[in-house]
């Protein structure tokens, strides 16, 4: 088992940090515009577009997660915390799933085809329903929420390890120093 998370998984790691907390940010520049302004639509494609980009790269670091594995938590933690452990990257994994699917299903059910920055379009495969897409934009907006909140856990829990603990948990995912 490796001691640390490889170059690719740690860039990506990091790139989906980037994007939940940009995407999230886009979702309250909307706010800026009034409907119909094409400031607005250009947010909302550009959410869409990341939100793919997203769901992509959290294809791949499952896949990577599955094939690499993971790195083994420090012997000093109790059972609980390796349990806690385990629990919170289900959770962040789930919610990283479940978020950009939840925003597929909530484009299509508003009637809207799926645009990939402009490479591709997927047109939606159902018919708008406006009460379908209410149901699913609330849980896509609980899911967005509940993994910022999540997300800060984990961060704290990181930390904790490194100032309190000492050990090297943070430090297996932070990008490698290079020498000169």
């Amino acid at each position: 088992m490796n001691p640390t998370y490889t170059s690719a998984q740690k860039a990506i790691h990091w790139a989906v940090f980037a994007l939940v907390i940009g995407l999230y940010g886009l979702t309250y520049m909307e706010e800026l515009f009034p409907r119909g302004d094409p400031g607005r639509a250009l947010v909302w494609w550009l959410h869409i577009s990341f939100g793919l980009l997203l769901f992509a790269l959290v294809v791949i670091r499952v896949g990577l997660r599955l094939v690499l594995g993971t790195p083994g938590l420090p012997t000093e933690m109790s059972g609980l915390e390796r349990w806690a452990a385990r629990i919170a990257h289900l959770l962040l994994y789930g919610l990283l799933v479940a978020i950009p699917v939840l925003g597929i299903l909530l484009t299509w059910y508003r009637g809207d085809a799926l645009s990939f920055f402009g490479l591709f379009t997927v047109p939606a495969p159902v018919s708008a329903d406006r009460d379908t897409a209410r149901f699913i934009k609330e849980l896509h907006s609980l899911c967005a929420n509940l993994i910022l909140i999540l997300a800060g856990v984990h961060a704290a829990a990181a930390l904790w390890h490194h100032f309190i603990r000492r050990d090297d948990v943070l430090k297996r995912m932070l990008p490698e120093a290079t020498g000169s």
